[in-house]
């Protein structure tokens, strides 16, 4: 064997430990995840400098999908090639994906049984705490100004009125280049491409109404099929913006609304389980497929939600200082990140609704929300103090 073989072969081992660790460890969120990756490749290992890291945290802002399970693609590609990409990327996703996959067989098994009841009575609640709690400190960095924060206040208004998820996070982007044009020309020689675009922007959304519709008359009908349930979680995985937690978004308004695969409850139940796992966020997406079609659904909606992640980073990583010096590029982005939190606080609505139903529910999500907010306490620690406090309260109260 050569050196560079060796050598190669080396880094991938290298490679597969470190993001194993990290995939079975990294409790917190993408923030958490990202800052462990920087102790491990940064300062421990000295792979990449800290220059070349910050880069690549910019560049997954700029490509969809899940910011650390990008980095960790990232890394593998720039340590060992498209071999190192493969690895790194599976060694993260994998021990989420089992837990998740093996927490989403108790559920089905066992999760309707009396016992568990008090402890997803307190879980449902703080998630939505939780989720309160990201919008709330992504909101302060995605809204940089009135602009933006008006963007994504209509994002949430357009959602809460029935809006298709994707195009509220396109129209947001577009209307970002917008501004960024109008303050470029001082608001010279651009009506004549503003009001065209707008109209189209119209016209997407009243289509997207009527397939919305149509989905839902026909969901009853057709069933549920893994090439569906793939093709909804590749489209997802392929325009997710923002935090893994505007996946909520999509899932509420794909398989809850349009095809009615599931209900609000399971919802809240899957992200809670994505909350009390480590590794990305999005491996709720294992939870729903095995929920709605089983070992096959897990394993489908998977691969599905993680691939397009690989193939962004194998295309994009050569031209990233290109993506992150254009303007327009950070405008367009800007605004679809503002309009990601604005989803995300739309479903915070939508599941308030139905989750906090009683006076013991309104207090664990209070106790929650103050407890993330004030004493920015992790959110694996919030879901498993409101399953205690669901819990003692039921016992308590009845």
């Amino acid at each position: 064997m050569s050196d560079n073989n060796r050598e190669n072969k080396n880094g991938i081992v290298e490679l597969i430990k470190l993001f194993l660790k990290l995939g079975t460890t990294a409790f917190g969120g993408p923030a958490a995840h990202i800052a462990m990756m920087e102790e491990e490749v940064v300062h421990r290992r000295k792979w990449i400098t800290r220059e070349h890291f910050l880069d690549l945290v910019g560049a997954t802002n700029l490509i969809p999908g899940p910011n650390s399970t990008e980095m960790a693609i990232h890394i593998g590609y720039i340590r060992a090639g498209v071999l190192g990409l493969i690895a790194s990327g599976l060694s993260f996703i994998l021990p989420a994906v089992l837990i998740t996959g093996t927490l989403a067989w108790v559920y089905v098994s066992f999760g309707s049984i009396p016992q568990a009841a008090p402890f997803l009575f307190g879980i449902k609640p703080a998630v939505i705490s939780v989720i309160l709690v990201a919008v709330v400190r992504l909101g302060r960095t995605a809204a940089k100004n009135m602009q933006l924060a008006v963007i994504g206040s209509a994002a949430a208004a357009a959602s809460l009125m029935g809006a298709n998820e994707i195009l509220s996070l396109l129209s947001g982007g577009i209307i970002g280049i917008i501004i960024y044009g109008i303050k470029k020309s001082d608001g010279k020689r651009i009506s004549g491409w503003i009001i065209p675009l707008l109209g189209q922007i119209s016209l997407i959304f009243k289509s997207s109404e009527a397939k919305a519709a149509m989905a839902v008359s026909t969901a009853g009908i057709a069933g549920i099929s893994l090439s569906k349930l793939g093709l909804f979680f590749l489209k997802v995985g392929s325009v997710l913006y923002g935090s893994g937690y505007v996946l909520i978004a999509f899932l509420e308004g794909g398989l809850v609304k349009d095809y009615g695969w599931l209900t609000q409850q399971q919802l809240l139940d899957a992200v809670a389980v994505g909350q009390f796992t480590p590794g990305p966020v999005l491996s709720t997406a294992t939870f729903v497929g095995y929920v709605v079609s089983g070992v096959p659904g897990a394993l489908v909606s998977t691969a599905a939600i993680f691939l397009p992640s690989f193939i962004f980073v194998l295309l994009l990583n050569p031209i990233i200082p290109r993506l992150r010096a254009s303007k327009m590029m950070s405008a367009f982005l800007d605004a679809v990140n503002v309009s990601a939190i604005g989803l995300m606080a739309a479903v915070v609505i939508h599941l308030a609704g139905a989750a906090l139903t009683d006076w013991r529910a309104i207090l664990i999500g209070l106790a929650a929300a103050t407890a993330g907010l004030r004493f920015k306490i992790n959110a694996a620690w919030l879901v498993a103090g409101g399953a205690v406090a669901g819990w003692f309260l039921q016992i308590i109260f009845g």
